[in-house]
């Protein structure tokens, strides 16, 4: 091989070998320092918080439970009811609350299968709302996996972030 190739793959590993140390760095970081967290649609288009959403449709009754969305005249608490924290209630404002293992987190849940910034409860309107934060192991809401779009969350339906299971209470 001539001296000019030798040298390229020379630097074509050199290059790559680079790239594996920043993404390890990146990744590490991420995991140590948590990532930020992303502004919903009209949050971001604006630079500010969306004045007032539209409400969210209201979930019909499920059998067996109070039913209907969970308003802010109604929910006053998040209960958790299973997990490391089984019992713990934090009152409920109207701001968002971000769930995660980050300190920054309103909820902090410190689990191997929690993200850093897992899933955010905010408040649409009139009704409470759950959305993923495009975490690994997801968000499920009574048993089903969350997409990265708010859903409204009901009185009694079961939220499942990691190991830990929590509702919403009046």
């Amino acid at each position: 091989m001539s001296e000019l190739v030798l040298l390229l793959l020379r630097i074509g590993f050199l290059v790559l070998l680079w790239f594996f140390v920043f993404g390890v760095v990146y990744s590490l970081r991420a995991d140590l320092f948590g990532v930020k967290v992303r502004k919903l649609p009209a949050e971001a288009a604006t630079g500010a918080p969306a004045a007032a959403p539209a409400p969210a449709p209201k979930a019909a009754p499920r059998s067996g439970q109070s039913g209907g969305a969970a308003t802010t005249r109604s929910v006053s608490k998040l209960v958790i009811t299973s997990g490391p924290k089984a019992g713990l209630e934090l009152p409920l404002g109207t701001e968002p609350m971000t769930i995660g293992r980050s300190s920054e987190s309103g909820l902090v849940i410190r689990d191997d299968y929690t993200s850093s910034h897992h899933a955010r409860l905010l408040l649409r309107g009139d009704t409470w709302a759950i959305q993923d934060l495009d975490s690994t192991n997801g968000t499920f809401l009574s048993g089903k996996r969350l997409g990265t779009s708010p859903v409204s969350i009901g009185i009694g339906d079961t939220v499942k972030v990691g190991a830990t299971t929590f509702e919403l209470r009046a």
